[in-house]
């Protein structure tokens, strides 16, 4: 995939028209569809500038391959929820991996803890019918 295709992947991942990414970087929308058709050469200046417009890494842009794994789901109006494919590498993947597993533990403790707290109160609420005084 060539840096021009990338680009284009990644704008309809935001969900955004080319007219809204040519906004959002300044220029006009026949200059960025001219980017994304591959016709002008980018300094890294720009592709600095599109990187951060997309928020992504400029090494994430320039690294992006047929070969890294996609993961990324994008929930934008007003369609609603769509997935997107973005790449991720290997490494990348197993720490969001392991982000998810620990806050599945913590979710796991949260739940532990309110069913412990609703059994107190149930003992309370039947003391409290038990002895109306």
């Amino acid at each position: 995939m060539q840096l021009h295709e990338k680009l284009k992947v990644m704008r309809l991942c935001k969900n955004w028209s080319q007219e809204e990414m040519a906004d959002k970087l300044g220029y006009s929308v026949n200059g960025y569809a001219k980017i994304e058709r591959g016709e002008t050469d980018l300094k890294l200046e720009k592709l600095s500038h599109i990187s951060d417009i997309l928020g992504i890494e400029l090494q994430q842009l320039l690294g992006l391959n047929e070969k890294n794994i996609f993961n990324i789901i994008d929930n934008s109006p007003p369609q609603g929820s769509q997935s997107c494919n973005v790449y991720l590498t290997e490494s990348q993947c197993a720490h969001e991996l392991e982000k998810y597993k620990l806050l599945l533990q913590e979710r796991d403790k949260e739940i532990n803890y309110l069913k412990q707290e609703i059994e107190y109160l149930k003992e309370f609420v039947s003391l409290l019918k038990n002895n109306p005084s």
